[in-house]
């Protein structure tokens, strides 16, 4: 049994002199479906497992892994991470939490169990249900992924959880003869088949394929500092690309994030508070434990205003002195562990979108974004928004296409006087740079603020 074979292993590692290890087995199963007016463009349907052995020794760690789970190479990536030791600095005691026992996701539908067939059908129904005047391409997709992992490390933990995540999506391109729009929508989430099931497929399709041929009708946006009204998407993209990177502890300890050193201090207006937490349920970015084994929980970042910490994995907690928030996360077990975000959210607070609109004189209403860049030194936050909605005079008057909304983060997060009182929550893929990529969700209530706008 490989339990034993890694248990017996940690012990082989600490009497080889490792000041702290970790063994992480681990099998992966995803599958992808997509389809293009009408015809199937994308079929993937793949597995694979693999283990990674970590050492800690001389404040440095080193990693071996394998994409075989047998004993010759548990032994040979044990001796390999041995040798990869390079360790020269002053060492850090990683002092971990102990985890153990068998943790199953909570699904409806094991997606697993489902014939593939039955997902292909899905999204061709999905396809089909986007057939309308003026939409001249039409995409539907679906995903799942299930990791199961065991860990085990020279603290105690010993073990063992999975994760179980599925996106059902539609996209419809519209075309007049001079421009070309578009429109998304679908749900996401750490859910099983049914969360497929339990969506209306013609109601999906046909909404996302009316949104974006009423999208060819609409204007430029206006320029300039305006009163922004975010929807959760964007309030969300603020809170991941920006302040949620620079949250992350590992470059705060190097020096490298704006928010290094904010702790305690007044950075944004007292109606915000921001937070990680994968302990949401069924939230797409959530995970039982985290890929060192830590728990997952909450860690607020900004409550009423006030900066209050970072999030962490082992080692950068243990150097700030601080418990490890359970945000140790790798893509797989062949990459190694970064400080990661989970699910970043602002909370909401009080006022509906109909009372934020009525109360704002002139402005501009986000809907969806399509991209944002994060500048977790400079603080600098940058979005382009799929399309929005002029307010004149507390009222919503007409469609604007994309735009562009620019600023300084804090400076904008000090603007905030009011924020919506419905939390949402969109899943994506969040890398470390360009690479290392781990499911997030990122997402708020629709928040008023000022902020740069550039016309479309």
């Amino acid at each position: 049994m490989m339990r034993d074979e890694m248990a017996a292993s940690i012990g082989v590692l600490m009497d080889a002199g490792a000041d702290f290890c970790d063994i992480q087995s681990q099998s992966l199963q995803g599958t992808t479906v997509r389809s293009i007016n009408g015809r199937l463009r994308d079929l993937d349907d793949r597995s694979a497992e693999g283990l990674r052995v970590r050492v800690w020794k001389g404040g440095r760690w080193a990693y071996a892994s394998s994409v075989q789970v047998d004993k010759e190479s548990l032994r040979r990536c044990c001796e390999e991470a041995m040798r990869n030791v390079r360790g020269d600095r002053p060492s850090i005691d990683i002092l971990a939490p102990v985890s153990v026992g068998d943790h199953h996701a909570r699904v409806g539908v094991e997606p697993t169990k489902v014939p593939l067939e039955e997902k292909v059908a899905a999204v061709l129904d999905l396809d089909a249900a986007q057939k309308m005047e003026g939409v001249l391409n039409r995409i539907a997709s679906y995903s799942e992924e299930t990791k199961g992992n065991i860990l085990l490390n020279s603290a105690g933990s010993d073990v063992s959880w999975n994760e179980v995540r599925t996106r059902f999506r539609a996209m419809s391109v519209a075309a007049d003869g001079s421009r070309v729009e578009r429109y998304y929508d679908g749900p996401d989430g750490c859910r099983g088949f049914e969360l497929v099931k339990e969506t209306d497929i013609e109601a999906l399709g046909r909404m996302t394929a009316l949104e974006a041929v009423a999208a060819l009708k609409a204007v430029t946006a206006p320029s300039g500092l305006l009163t922004v009204i975010s929807d959760p998407m964007v309030t969300g993209l603020l809170a991941h690309e920006v302040i949620g990177h620079a949250a992350e502890a590992d470059e705060v300890v190097k020096g490298r994030s704006f928010l290094s050193g904010k702790v305690g201090e007044a950075v944004a207006s007292p109606l915000v508070s921001l937070a990680d937490d994968g302990s949401l349920p069924y939230a797409h970015g959530s995970l039982p434990f985290d890929d060192e084994g830590s728990p997952s929980g909450r860690t607020d970042i900004i409550r009423d205003g006030i900066y209050s910490g970072y999030i962490n994995d082992l080692v950068t907690a243990n150097a700030m002195g601080v418990d490890p928030s359970g945000n140790g996360r790798a893509q797989d077990f062949g990459r190694r562990t970064w400080v990661r975000m989970t699910n970043t959210f602002i909370e909401p607070g009080e006022p509906s979108l109909e009372e934020i609109i009525s109360e704002t004189g002139d402005g501009i209403l986000c809907d969806k974004m399509v991209n944002g860049m994060e500048d977790p030194v400079g603080g600098g936050f940058e979005a382009k928004v799929l399309r929005g909605f002029i307010i004149r005079d507390g009222e919503v008057q007409g469609q604007v296409r994309s735009f562009t909304l620019t600023g300084q983060a804090l400076e904008i997060l000090r603007t905030v006087d009011m924020v919506g009182d419905r939390l949402e929550l969109d899943g994506g893929m969040c890398g470390k740079g360009i690479e290392d990529w781990v499911n997030v969700s990122s997402g708020g209530p629709f928040l008023r603020s000022r902020i740069i706008v550039g016309g479309g």
